[in-house]
């Protein structure tokens, strides 16, 4: 597989629904009295479930799960997000306006590496870049 077709299909809403999610919810386990969380998804008609699969394969994480018409690739493993998808995507440029979206992700990534997630500082700037992905920007 050429690691540059994994990046379209991330890359382009058409080719491959990709998406860089950052989660903020209430959590009474925080102190701060919200959890931050991660997700990589890529999403093809269920007609491409092997192809999805091989996502598993090349990758060496995340799993598939399927509606009636859509199968998805998902990644929520923080460690395989950290060592794995950042580091792929670091290397196999993504091109277009999903760019932004990533270096958004992977500032919070980061955040959460240095656990500044845990700080009421940090916790605004995730805000902060989570309120100016996607539509935002």
């Amino acid at each position: 597989m050429d690691p540059n077709w994994i990046t379209g299909f991330s890359s382009f809403a058409y080719a491959g629904e990709g998406c860089f999610h950052v989660k903020i919810k209430n959590s009474s386990r925080s102190k701060l009295g919200l959890q931050i969380s991660l997700l990589f998804k890529i999403s093809q008609h269920v007609r491409d479930k092997e192809l999805m699969k091989s996502f598993i394969d090349y990758l060496d994480c995340g799993v598939i799960s399927k509606n009636s018409t859509w199968i998805d690739y998902t990644v929520i493993s923080y460690n395989d997000l950290i060592f794995k998808i950042i580091p792929f995507f670091d290397k196999y440029k993504i091109i277009g306006v999903k760019l932004q979206d990533y270096l958004d992700f992977k500032r919070v990534a980061e955040l959460m590496k240095t656990k500044d997630h845990l700080t009421t500082l940090g916790l605004e700037k995730i805000k902060e870049i989570k309120e100016g992905k996607n539509k935002g920007r």
